[in-house]
């Protein structure tokens, strides 16, 4: 990854999540989860992939890449799951645990601090497009899983040959790649939907995710590493709203 990539990285997953805490602390306690849920699909994705994984009460849930947590606090809410977080960034790991009072494992999704077979499921949504070694991920999820247990993915995929504009760190693999990659780590995958299959995010939703985004541009407009997070979402935007990447949600079963 080029120095620039890195830092486009940093920004967008990094800086930006220690300033979505201070805007939510701003705010109050229910933008959270909204707040921390950008980027991995609609409230109706979540809960479907939630649903489809079979999370029920009680049962673990690991989150690789879980960014702020706002995914994973959404499942322990509404379907009781004992989940544990994990991601790359350490500023992302800080916010989390501001938010929700969660510890988060500071990790590559390559390399997870756990043992074999510790978690009943594990989901990574809208992470295995921002990293190099995807295969290494894949496998991580399955080794820490126990067997026949559920891994839930949202997965961005180009839908052409080559994209007019790469977002720096990304490399978005297509629908082919995608199934070499869960064959190869011996996923079954079970159920398939799509992000375009869902309902939007309901008002009120939408309206405490922008509030959160207004106390951000109102402290940091003119930051430098806000601006380039905003060009790097601007770009994956019009590659999604283009219909050359699209969001793919699969839950497959481990061997």
């Amino acid at each position: 990854m080029s120095e620039l990539s890195d830092e486009a990285m940093v920004a967008e997953f990094g800086t930006v999540a220690s300033w979505t805490a201070d805007a939510v602390e701003e705010l109050g306690r229910p933008y959270a989860v909204p707040a921390g849920c950008r980027g991995s699909g609609s409230p109706a994705a979540l809960r479907w992939t939630a649903a489809a994984m079979g999370l029920t009460e009680g049962t673990t849930l690991l989150d690789s890449g879980a960014g702020v947590g706002g995914p994973a606090e959404l499942a322990v809410q509404e379907f009781g799951v004992a989940a544990t977080l994990v991601d790359p960034m350490v500023d992302a790991c800080q916010a989390a645990a501001r938010l929700f009072g969660r510890s988060a494992a500071a990790a590559a999704g390559e390399r997870l601090p756990f043992r074999a077979a510790t978690f009943d499921h594990a989901w990574s949504l809208g992470v295995l497009c921002t990293v190099e070694d995807q295969a290494g991920v894949l496998r991580e999820l399955v080794r820490v899983v126990r067997p026949g247990g559920t891994v839930g993915l949202l997965v961005f995929v180009r839908t052409v040959r080559e994209l007019p504009d790469q977002p720096a760190g990304n490399d978005f693999p297509t629908e082919d790649g995608l199934q070499r990659l869960l064959d190869d780590a011996g996923l079954s995958v079970t159920r398939r939907a799509t992000l375009d299959d869902f309902e939007a995010a309901p008002p009120a939703w939408e309206a405490a995710v922008s509030a959160v985004e207004d106390v951000i541009e109102r402290d940091h407009g003119r930051d430098r590493r806000k601006i380039q997070a905003d060009e790097q979402s601007g770009v994956i935007g019009d590659l999604i709203g283009s219909g050359l990447v699209a969001g793919r949600i699969l839950v497959a079963r481990t061997p």
